[in-house]
């Protein structure tokens, strides 16, 4: 025959591989074709790939014929091609509008195979680019078209609900919800303990009194079916939506002893399960129970971080204060925040001197003198005196909350090791189920009663949790982002985590992140018949609209000699070379030596003092007034104290270290000594900055790269992991994946160590979860366990998992 809906590409007696483009791209097909054929008792293994459509399939050809075989595979690849839905990958998808990113909590999910169902039917929605469901911090992300609404409806169709998390306020809200869960799962587990006991005590005596039958009906009907009600009333959503998931396996395990003991209660023959229904209820929720405990624990970091918000703010209306919800607050807003306060949200002081608390925020040990014009942070602790703020930003443009978004997408994002994980999480349940119908067919067919073939398939159904399984990547992930915050790290996303532990190339910048980033102006050499005043006027008043940081070294000499600054009438920056600006009709020019000359301005004059300047360690600014060279500043900035220590460290680890900086050669080398730094890329532009991470890139290496200006910010976002520091510009923090807050570059051999833990619990965790399936499945299906145990010990695995994870915490001490 020649197959309509594949190809052979290879074949033998026992085994074919194929090639379907009904498959090609298509996870979710490729996942339902191999369930279907799995069925089948004389295919003996499939194997999928469905990124290019290969399935290899080996059979028992005495019991289905090659010819057969081809004949079946074409009906149920062309039955899936009619029927099926498509799961379209975001490159075959058009989106027509703005991409929006949507992140809500989802209330309900009680496995790991309940994030991986929702994930699939989001992703079936045309409208929809990625969507990730994260079991353990219990949120959605999803990029796409559709509205939040349209997120809420997808997710509310199949049993879950979802809450808004946009502001610091709604956050608190979905707190509050997940200690009230923890209440409530302690209540019912409780509860259930109380009534199951006697039961259990009652099936493991075999007792055979009539009136013992009556009181195990009448305590393992509540549990069953008080207790046990969210079990079935989830299996049974997901059945209307021909989905399964571990609830599916409790009720089915559960429902299947109880609807056999009941009738074998009535007509006095068979053996009872009552005790076997209560005892996995029982345990069940026990598991459940200590996961919403531990996952409440892993979470700790963000709790921390939202309870720094205040609930209410003061606001100013003329002479009148009023008490309002924080929420309420809007832009140019005007608060009161009294002495000992928590500032309420971002804002800019417009009256009154205080010091400010920001250390929970900005890692700052001392308090931040704070006076007219100076900015707050909300969530920060005031001091004395009493501030009046005009508030400059709300909800989720805040600081505060920016930092808990950071951390949210951290400890959501899924990590390459984990896509891995979901793709057997997908077919487990499934797969369970089959093997526990093959359990009990087994064993009838080699002449064991019906009871105890019953109990075996239970049992089977019961120890094969994918909760261990899927918790294992997403646990690790959360506390390992968590106890970063703590220490002043933010991940931006979690694939980031799994990288840095495998760094072998860190790139530094110089000014700002080896170096403390507060220059000052030490020297001027000047050239120009012009007075110093008026040249360090020109100089400053050009460098006003600067970001960078010897452009405000400049600024701040001058308003240390009390000299008034001028208009810029033009003002042009080149990124990592210099500025051109144009005040009371002259051309002046700043910036380093390959910028002058590039302008065509001759410096020979200005050549022996910059190179003076430099071998002391000091960067030389080079100006000119209208064409013509007119001076030179020189600028020092002494290097971190902490940075000297931190490359030990680094090359402790193998991890090799270089400057590569636009400052001139001598003194990057000034610095580089200082720091114990052998290699040095000078006078570097943002292009050459680039271009050093991609030739490492290109010889196979991991690179990170820490940088804090606007001309790190390429090189930043290409690197592998790109390190901001948190003084920096916000160009650099938003292109890095992880921020230093207080610019302590030690913490990035922190990052580094923290990475490298996390990964090893996450494959110790996997290898558990993996171990722990691989022994108690084939234990269960030949009959050495029985369902109370086998329910017991799915639940422990769970929180065993999420135990090993919150070891990452007790590493504080040591980062």
């Amino acid at each position: 025959m020649t197959p309509k809906n594949f190809q052979i590409v290879h074949q033998l007696n026992r085994r074919v591989r194929i090639l379907s483009p009904i498959l090609k791209s298509n996870q979710e097909r490729a996942y339902i074709f191999e369930i279907i054929l799995k069925k089948r008792p004389e295919i003996k293994r499939v194997k999928t790939v469905w990124e290019i459509g290969s399935v290899t399939i080996e059979f028992d050809p005495a019991g289905l014929p090659k010819k057969n075989l081809l004949i079946l595979l074409d009906a149920i690849l062309g039955n899936l091609e009619n029927s099926a839905p498509a799961l379209r990958h975001p490159e075959h998808k058009h989106f027509d509008g703005k991409l929006q990113d949507i992140d809500l909590a989802v209330e309900g999910m009680s496995c790991a195979s309940c994030a991986l169902l929702i994930e699939m039917v989001l992703k079936r929605d045309e409208r929809v680019k990625t969507a990730s469901v994260n079991f353990g911090t219990e949120t959605l992300s999803v990029q796409g078209t559709l509205t939040k609404d349209d997120v809420s409806h997808l997710v509310t169709q199949i049993g879950y609900k979802t809450y808004p998390m946009d502001t610091l306020s709604q956050r608190k809200k979905l707190i509050e919800k997940e200690q009230n869960r923890v209440a409530t799962a302690k209540h019912r587990f409780m509860w259930s303990a109380v009534l199951s006991t006697p039961v259990i005590i009652a099936g493991m005596a075999m007792v055979t009194s009539r009136k013992l039958h009556w009181m195990q009906l009448a305590l393992t009907t509540p549990v069953v079916f008080w207790a046990g009600f969210p079990f079935f009333a989830k299996a049974w959503r997901l059945a209307r939506q021909r989905a399964a998931n571990m609830d599916s396996l409790i009720a089915l395990g559960v429902g299947s002893a109880y609807g056999y003991s009941v009738p074998a209660f009535i007509n006095r023959r068979g053996h009872l399960y009552f005790e076997a229904a209560a005892a996995i209820i029982t345990f069940v929720l026990l598991g459940r129970y200590l996961e919403e405990r531990a996952k409440g624990k892993a979470g700790e970091a963000i709790r921390q971080l939202v309870d720094l918000q205040p609930q209410t703010a003061t606001r100013l209306k003329g002479d009148l204060e009023e008490i309002v919800d924080v929420d309420l607050l809007e832009i140019d807003d005007l608060i009161l925040v009294r002495p000992g306060e928590k500032i309420p949200t971002d804002g800019v002081v417009i009256h009154g001197v205080s010091t400010v608390d920001e250390s929970m925020v900005t890692g700052e040990s001392l308090p931040v003198v704070k006076n007219e014009g100076s900015k707050v942070i909300g969530g920060c602790v005031n001091g004395n005196g009493a501030l009046r703020v005009k508030v400059t930003a709300i909800g989720m443009d805040t600081v505060l909350a920016g930092i808990v978004h950071m951390v949210d997408q951290a400890q959501s994002t899924k990590l390459p090791i984990q896509k891995h994980v979901d793709r057997i999480s997908a077919v487990f349940v499934p797969s369970v189920m089959l093997l526990s119908g093959l359990t009990f067919a087994g064993w009838m067919m080699a002449g064991a009663s019906f009871s105890f073939a019953f109990g075996n398939a239970i049992t089977v159904l019961l120890i094969a949790c994918p909760c261990a399984l899927g918790l294992a990547t997403p646990a690790a992930i959360m506390v390992g982002a968590g106890q970063a915050a703590r220490e002043g790290i933010y991940i931006r996303n979690g694939e980031s985590l799994e990288t840095a532990a495998k760094l072998n190339v860190i790139v530094f910048d110089k000014t700002g992140t080896i170096t403390e980033g507060k220059p000052k102006v030490t020297d001027l050499l000047k050239l120009s018949r012009l007075s110093e005043v008026n040249i360090i006027k020109l100089a400053a008043s050009a460098e006003h609209n600067s970001e960078h940081f010897l452009g405000k070294a400049i600024v701040a000499y001058a308003v240390e000699k009390e000299i008034e600054l001028e208009t810029c009438t033009h003002f042009q920056s080149e990124t990592g070379r210099g500025i051109e600006a144009e005040i009371d009709g002259k051309t002046i020019l700043l910036g380093n030596k390959a910028w002058l000359i590039e302008q065509s301005v001759s410096i020979d004059g200005l050549q022996n003092a910059a190179s003076d300047f430099a071998s002391q360690g000091k960067t030389p600014v080079y100006m000119a007034i209208n064409g013509k060279e007119a001076a030179v500043f020189g600028i020092a900035d002494k290097a971190r104290p902490d940075a000297a220590a931190a490359i030990v460290r680094l090359k402790n680890q193998g991890i090799e270290t270089l400057i590569v900086t636009g400052d001139t050669e001598k003194t990057a080398l000034y610095i580089a000594a200082k720091v114990g730094i052998e290699t040095v890329i000078a006078n570097a532009t943002p292009e050459q900055k680039l271009s050093v991470i991609r030739d490492y890139q290109a010889q196979g290496k991991k690179v990170g790269m820490i940088g804090d200006g606007i001309n790190d910010a390429p090189a930043l976002a290409a690197a592998d992991v790109g390190f901001a520091i948190g003084t920096g510009t916000d160009v650099a923090i938003e292109s890095a994946d992880m921020t230093l807050v207080q610019g302590d570059i030690s913490k990035v051999t922190n990052g580094i160590e923290l990475s490298k833990k996390t990964i090893t619990v996450i494959k110790q965790n996997l290898f558990w979860a993996f171990g722990y399936n691989v022994i108690a499945i084939p234990v269960a299906a030949a009959g050495r366990l029985n369902p109370m145990i086998a329910s017991a010990a799915m639940a422990l695995s769970s929180v065993s998992v999420i135990v090993n994870s919150l070891r990452l915490n007790k590493n504080e001490k040591n980062l």
